[in-house]
């Protein structure tokens, strides 16, 4: 009887899961497999379902609904005053259109911007800014290890810290499971606000384990921001002999661009502690040398649209010449494959990098999937040999170039919250280029 009674609550929950898939998974092949296997296996299925199949963080949208009056202020009072900064112009067509509205801060001039190439360049930039610091700075990393580049950054935080400096340092719960309570206790004792970005807060979403924070910034008073794909480990310092060189690349911007940074920041800093974070500087500030363009686009399963594939995409459809890509990892959705392919058809120069030695070769073997489809429209893809490629950089004709933590995959598309920063300069596309070849 006890057996009869959990088949029908299971068969139950399946047409019930099944339902929910159909009406809440974005995209139909989603949906579809989702409510096939909920209703023929619903005893395996439903519990994967809840768990990992839900792409929307109904948590996170609620949470932004309630800090929606404080962060609008903070929107409005920045764009108030990037409207007389150097306006985009003629920028605001191509690349860049549609763009503006899911970032909420526009493209702005007066900004300086400095490619990063690896991992000591990158921390040396970070440390110096650190050290430049006069009011506050915000640091948030998808993984944080406490080995010898975390107990330098630990140890620098800590002493800015003790020269009044207001520190917030957010890292992801997943991503740095393995660091020692010890370590943010050391952090707490200096007087700095470190919390872990959870997705399981609240009974429901309790289940939530498949949404990741995966950004890597660092913000200093509001006027300097870094981008990137390097996380705070040795191995993103090429110490990790597994895995040999650690190819990756991160960006200094600063100037107006780097509001939108912050936002992101305060916004991730509501959901991690139910606390809104005020007293930081919206006023922005053009850099003394600063003559780029540039625009920082938060994305994530919280946004109403995908924001990182409609990125991508509208930078692929605007290419005319060249459209170059380096990822780690390629799963792209169809929307992204189509434009690439099309790119390809019309004549574009399109390039893929993407790593001979892979991190996962489950992922590996999903991108072969795609290989031959795209490399018959024209599309080429190469392989880094020299160790481990982890950046996260596309390179559009000669004048725009985005970095961020998004990787070419719906991973990064549909579940992580992502940071991308968007370049329009001729100078940094060139640094971009030099650095692909």
């Amino acid at each position: 009887m006890v057996i009869v009674v959990l088949v029908v609550i299971f068969q139950i929950l399946g047409i019930t899961s099944a339902v929910h898939a159909v009406m809440s998974t974005r995209t139909p092949q989603g949906s579809i497999a989702w409510a096939v296997s909920l209703i023929a296996l619903p005893y395996v299925s439903v519990p994967a379902y809840w768990i990992f199949g839900r792409n929307k963080f109904n948590g996170y949208v609620l949470a932004r609904q309630n800090e929606l009056e404080l962060v609008n202020g903070f929107i409005q009072q920045a764009n108030e005053q990037i409207d007389a900064i150097i306006p985009a112009g003629e920028w605001r067509a191509g690349a860049i259109t549609g763009v503006e509205k899911m970032a909420r801060i526009p493209l702005t001039g007066g900004n300086s911007v400095k490619l990063l190439v690896d991992g000591d360049a990158t921390f040396a930039s970070i440390f110096a800014g650190i050290e430049s610091a006069s009011e506050y700075i915000l640091v948030q990393f998808y993984i944080l290890r406490d080995d010898e580049l975390g107990r330098e950054l630990k140890s620098r935080l800590i002493a800015r810290a003790k020269d009044g400096v207001r520190i917030l340092l957010l890292y992801d719960e997943v991503g740095s499971i393995g660091l020692p309570s010890s370590y943010t206790a050391e952090l707490r004792a200096a007087g700095i606000e470190i919390f872990p970005f959870h997705s399981r807060k609240g009974s429901g979403n309790r289940f939530q384990l498949n949404f990741r924070n995966h950004r890597k910034t660092v913000v200093v008073d509001g006027h300097v921001a870094w981008i990137g794909g390097h996380n705070v480990g040795d191995e993103y310092m090429s110490r990790d002999t597994s895995f040999g060189h650690w190819r990756d690349t991160h960006m200094r911007v600063e100037g107006p661009a780097v509001i939108g940074a912050q936002l992101a920041f305060v916004e991730d800093w509501r959901w991690a502690t139910d606390e809104s974070l005020t007293g930081l500087t919206w006023t922005p500030r053009i850099s003394a040398d600063g003559e780029a363009l540039a625009l920082v686009v938060a994305s994530g399963p919280a946004d109403e649209m995908e924001t990182a594939s409609l990125l991508y995409t509208q930078a692929i459809n605007s290419a005319s010449r060249r459209i170059w890509i380096a990822s780690p990892y390629f799963v792209p959705d169809d929307s992204v494959v189509q434009a690439l392919q099309l790119a390809g058809l019309r004549g574009v120069d399109v390039r893929i990098l993407i790593p001979q030695k892979a991190d996962s070769q489950l992922v590996t073997l999903a991108a072969y999937s795609f290989f031959n489809e795209i490399s018959a429209a024209g599309v080429n893809f190469y392989r880094y040999q020299d160790g481990f490629l982890h950046e996260k950089v596309m390179l559009i004709d000669d004048n725009v170039a985005t970095v961020g933590t998004a990787n070419f995959d719906n991973r990064s598309f549909r579940l992580n919250f992502e940071i991308t920063a968007v370049v329009v300069d001729h100078d940094f596309a060139a640094d971009v280029e030099q650095m692909f070849e």
